[in-house]
């Protein structure tokens, strides 16, 4: 049997106004001085997805299509435009909103996952496996105490799974630290999401009609998100689709604060040095 088309899509929409608006995904940390992006791109071609969809935002778009016009090695790229309402809205309407503002290009079995992110190799190769072989949906969960920075607090989607590793549920989990997390009757091991799904186009259509009673539902509200793991995760509990979870067998890494560029820098260095 041949293989199916895989589309391989990133959101790289927002900025960051930690970063005085610096796009994140072209942040360079790679040993070539290639930017995260590209060093997500180069790790997750090798396992022959067939086109590559970017989801951007007017403020990324420009840089975006300029850095990277209309193919990366040969594999065929397409824009997607994430737009909001400046005068009701003081941001996009979350990553839920940018898959659905992909639709048109998703036509095929496709890996959504952030732009300024780095999942690995090995991550990539078993969610494009996985869309060869099942027609249910598929993610990584990551250990959360590897995905919590050494200072300060950050949010996460806790995976809460049957026995044979199905997802049950998704529960967003705010303000996490490192120091608090027994405390907070959490694991160490506990997998999370870090935003990396493998879907199929029915599953957009799905979204799709909770995206619209969400803008109905909340109209006046000019900050909530309509986010991609919450969605899913109502879904799994209608009954409408199946998750199955992977855990990961690489490290994450991502720029979540500007001193984070090093700090990611260093561990591809660490990481190249221990593959020789």
């Amino acid at each position: 049997m041949d293989n199916k088309d895989i589309t391989l899509c990133y959101m790289v929409a927002g900025m960051s106004k930690r970063f005085n608006g610096k796009i994140k995904a072209l942040a360079k940390i790679g040993p070539s001085n290639e930017t995260l992006l590209e060093y997500s791109l180069d790790q997750a071609l090798k396992s022959g997805f067939s086109k590559i969809v970017l989801i951007v935002g007017n403020a990324t778009k420009d840089s975006i299509k300029e850095k990277f016009k209309d193919n990366y090695q040969g594999i065929p790229i397409k824009y997607a435009l994430q737009t909001f309402d400046t005068d009701s809205r003081d941001g996009p309407w979350g990553t839920g909103d940018a898959l659905c503002s992909a639709k048109e290009f998703l036509d095929t079995p496709f890996v959504i996952c952030n732009g300024d992110d780095i999942y690995g190799e090995k991550s990539y190769k078993k969610l494009y496996e996985h869309l060869q072989e099942s027609k249910e949906e598929a993610t990584l969960g990551f250990r959360l105490y590897d995905v919590i920075p050494d200072t300060g607090k950050t949010h996460r989607a806790i995976f809460k799974v049957d026995d044979k590793n199905n997802v049950l549920e998704l529960i967003e989990t705010l303000n996490i630290e490192k120091s608090e997390i027994d405390k907070r009757g959490l694991s160490k091991d506990d997998l999370c999401s870090m935003n990396i799904f493998a879907l199929h186009p029915k599953t957009i259509d799905l979204i799709e009609k909770k995206l619209q009673e969400f803008k109905i539902n909340n109209k006046g509200d000019r900050k909530i998100e309509f986010l991609l793991p919450n969605e899913l995760s109502n879904l799994i509990k209608e009954n409408k689709i199946k998750i199955k979870l992977y855990k990961s067998e690489e490290d994450w890494l991502g720029v979540t604060n500007p001193e984070d560029e090093e700090i990611v820098r260093e561990k591809i260095k660490q990481n190249l040095a221990l593959s020789r």
